[in-house]
C-alpha cells in the first residue's frame, strides 16, 4: 500500500532543498557546466554509440563533439544574426523613431509622465557606456562556459560505458541497477523533450514569420528566427520573442492599436503551440504541472542565469524520473509530475 509522506519527512526534504540550492548558487561555475554537459551527453549518446560500432572510440567521440559544437554554433549564429538585423534596422531608421519618441513623450507629458526626464536620468550616454564592459564580460563568460561544457562532454562520452559497467557490477546492492535504469529512462525522456521542443520551435518560428509577413511588419524572417531560437527557453524565451516585435510594431506603425493586435496574436501563437499542441505531442511521459515548469525556469535562472533558464525543465524531468525509481521518493514524482503508467501502480 502507498504510504503518505510524514510531515517531518517533508520538512527535512525542504531543508535539504534549501541547502542544496544555496550550494548550487555558490558553486555555480562548478556545477552548471557539469549539469549542462550531462544533458548534452544524454542527447548525444545514441549517436555516439552508433559511431562506436563502426569507428574507434576516440574518433567517434571527436565526431560527436564536433557535431555538438557545430549545432551550438549554428544556434548562436542564428540568434546573433536575427538581433543584429533588428539593431541595424533601428539604427538606419533612427529619424522616424525619434519622431515617434517625441510624439509619445508629448502624449505622456499631457498625462503627467515626464518621459524625457526619465530617459535622461536612467538611459543617457554614460549609462550606455557603463553597460558595455558588462556585456563584454557576459560574452566572455558564456564562451568560457561553453568551452568547459565541451571538455566535460568529451570526458563524459569516453567514460559512459565504464560508469555503466561499474553500476551494473554493484548488482548485489539495489542502488546501482536501479539508478542505471533511471538514468537510461531520464536520457530517453530528455531526447524526447528536445525532439518535441525542436518541432514546436520550428512551428512557432514559421507561424510568427507568416503572421509578421501578413501584417506588413518589417523583418519578418528575423522575427521568425528569433522566435524559433528563443522558444528553447521556456516561459522567458517566448516572452522576449513577443515583446520585441510588439515594440517594433508600435514604432513602425505609430499606432498602439496595431501594436496591441500584434501582441495578442503573437501570444495566441505561443499559447497554441506551447500550451495546447506541445503537451499533446509530448504525451504523458513529459507532462508536468505548469506551476512546476514556471518555478523551475525562474528558480534555475536565479541560480545559473540563461544557462539555468534553458536547463531548468530538463533538470526537473531528470529529478522526477529518478524519484520514480525508488519507493521512498515516488510520491514526489506522483505529486509534481505525471509519470508514465507503471505496472506496480495498479497494486497501490
Amino acid at each position: 500500500m502507498f504510504q503518505p509522506a510524514k510531515p517531518t519527512d517533508i520538512l527535512n526534504a525542504i531543508c535539504a532543498l534549501i541547502l542544496v540550492g544555496g550550494a548550487l548558487a555558490l558553486a555555480r561555475s562548478v556545477f552548471a557546466p557539469v549539469v549542462f554537459a550531462l544533458f548534452v551527453i544524454a542527447i548525444v549518446w545514441p549517436f555516439q554509440r552508433r559511431l562506436q560500432a563502426v569507428l574507434p572510440n576516440a574518433l567517434a567521440v571527436a565526431i560527436s563533439v564536433a557535431v555538438t559544437a557545430a549545432v551550438l554554433l549554428v544556434f548562436g549564429s542564428l540568434i546573433a544574426w536575427g538581433f543584429s538585423r533588428v539593431v541595424r534596422s533601428v539604427i538606419s531608421d533612427v529619424t522616424r523613431l525619434q519622431g515617434f519618441y517625441a510624439q509619445t513623450a508629448d502624449w505622456l507629458e499631457t498625462h503627467g509622465i515626464v518621459l524625457a526626464g526619465l530617459w535622461a536620468e536612467h538611459f543617457n550616454v554614460q549609462w550606455l557606456l557603463r553597460q558595455l564592459p558588462g556585456l563584454t564580460s557576459r560574452f566572455n563568460s558564456m564562451a568560457t562556459f561553453l568551452f568547459v561544457v565541451l571538455i566535460y562532454v568529451i570526458l563524459g562520452l569516453l567514460e559512459v560505458e565504464d560508469v555503466a559497467r561499474k553500476l551494473t557490477a554493484a548488482g548485489a546492492r539495489a542502488f546501482g541497477p536501479v539508478f542505471l535504469a533511471g538514468s537510461a529512462r531520464t536520457a530517453a525522456k530528455l531526447r524526447r523533450f528536445m525532439l518535441v521542443r525542436t518541432l514546436m520551435s520550428l512551428m512557432t518560428g514559421v507561424l510568427v514569420w507568416a503572421f509578421v509577413a501578413i501584417t506588413g511588419l518589417d523583418l519578418a524572417l528575423e522575427w521568425g528566427v528569433i522566435a524559433f531560437v528563443l522558444n528553447y527557453i521556456p516561459v522567458i524565451g517566448p516572452l522576449v520573442a513577443t515583446i520585441f516585435p510588439t515594440l517594433f510594431a508600435m514604432a513602425q506603425f505609430a499606432s498602439w492599436q496595431t501594436a496591441l493586435v500584434v501582441f495578442v496574436c503573437l501570444n495566441l501563437i505561443q499559447f497554441l503551440v506551447g500550451s495546447y499542441l506541445e503537451p499533446r505531442i509530448a504525451g504523458n511521459a513529459l507532462s508536468m504541472s505548469p506551476f512546476i515548469v514556471l518555478f523551475a525556469v525562474f528558480f534555475w535562472t536565479f541560480l545559473w542565469g540563461i544557462a539555468g533558464a534553458f536547463i531548468g525543465v530538463p533538470i526537473v524531468i531528470a529529478v522526477l524520473t529518478i524519484c520514480e525509481q525508488y519507493p521512498s521518493s515516488r510520491w514526489i514524482a506522483d505529486l509534481l509530475g505525471a509519470p508514465e503508467d507503471r505496472p506496480d501502480r495498479a497494486r497501490h
